[in-house]
């Protein structure tokens, strides 16, 4: 039913995360071999408003399929003609659930994995939507609410009934939020027992993590998110393990320069900010969190806290790179530079 789901080549998902995973961030992702996108959570009430905020949310380029547009929502009619409003304006290839999402405001409107505390709900909202549009539907959810609450076998035994394609879990509870570590028993149990794909997610940081996922459980195809916000590389990388066995060498520094300053020239083009001042402020977090594993990263981010201009970021770009050039990319994932360099190791900077 998801053509994508190829046995002999599982897809490597980019995880939905709001704030994130905006247009520009899957395009550059894509290019770095994530195969399936998903948008960021969008609101199904502010949809059906037809508010132009929200509607932003589900932009995508056809180079990004296939790609799936997440809405979240507690009602079951409201979430169906939200799905059919998507499905007419967009055409993505599918329709994705959040039944995961901890974050307060979303669970405080009894969204997200809110729902995994009331199943009637949860499959009303999954069936709901899966007859209401002629995609495929898909549904992400955590392992459950909270350690004493692990339901997600159960959950998945709900959707399989529910005219679901595909269920994504992120294997943390609600409680746990994104602290401590995911629980793959759990996720294995379910690709074990379930008649329906099952999509990993949770602790996968390189090409190593990937492998043994997909070597010691069943599921179909695996999500990598927050290590691919500092370190988009991730898929290609993990890609080439998957394929050869050995770990490819690490991005040179430059490229992770010429990329931090590609993503912002791209997010300027795409016209949505009313000037270049508030385009590079709105992305001082992305480019924290590209900063991570570069020698001198602290320094680094301290800058980016207060940088207000494209040319004043090429300026870093260039004195970082004259002044510390020789040490070559750090993967995001490995040596913690931030610990072991001298504080004045950018003072050019």
């Amino acid at each position: 039913m998801l053509p994508w789901l190829n046995p002999s080549r599982p897809p490597l998902y980019l995880a939905p995360m709001a704030g994130v995973t905006d247009v520009v961030f899957r395009r550059l992702c894509k290019e770095l071999g994530a195969d399936v996108m998903v948008t960021e959570f969008v609101s199904s009430e502010g949809i059906i408003r037809r508010d132009d905020r929200t509607r932003h949310y589900t932009e995508f380029d056809e180079g990004q399929r296939p790609v799936g547009v997440q809405l979240f929502g507690a009602t079951p009619e409201n979430m169906a003609e939200a799905a059919k409003k998507v499905v007419d304006w967009k055409a993505p290839d599918f329709i994705d659930l959040n039944f995961g999402c901890p974050v307060n405001k979303v669970v405080a409107k009894n969204g997200g994995s809110s729902l995994l505390r009331d199943c009637p709900l949860l499959t009303a909202v999954a069936t709901a939507v899966a007859k209401a549009v002629s995609v495929p539907v898909t549904a992400k959810i955590r392992i459950g609410w909270d350690e004493k609450s692990v339901n997600a076998p159960q959950v998945v035994r709900l959707l399989e009934d529910c005219g679901i394609a595909a269920v994504t879990i992120h294997g943390r509870t609600r409680a746990q939020g994104y602290s401590g570590q995911a629980n793959w028993e759990v996720i294995a149990e379910c690709a074990e027992a379930s008649r329906l794909p099952i999509i990993g997610n949770g602790d996968l940081a390189c090409g190593a993590d990937v492998e043994h996922r997909m070597r010691t459980t069943k599921v179909r195809g695996l999500m990598i998110g927050r290590a691919a916000m500092g370190y988009p590389w991730v898929f290609r990388e993990a890609r080439h393990y998957l394929e050869t066995g050995t770990q490819p060498e690490p991005v040179p520094a430059e490229d992770r320069w010429a990329f931090m300053l590609r993503h912002c020239r791209l997010a300027m083009e795409t016209g949505r900010f009313i000037n270049e001042r508030a385009l590079v402020q709105s992305l001082r977090s992305r480019l924290m969190a590209y900063s991570k594993g570069l020698p001198g990263s602290r320094l680094l981010r301290t800058r980016f806290c207060h940088v207000q201009s494209m040319m004043e970021l090429e300026d870093i770009a260039a004195s970082w790179i004259a002044r510390t050039g020789e040490f070559a990319g750090i993967h995001a994932q490995e040596a913690h530079p931030d610990e072991t360099e001298p504080e004045n190791a950018l003072a050019i900077v």
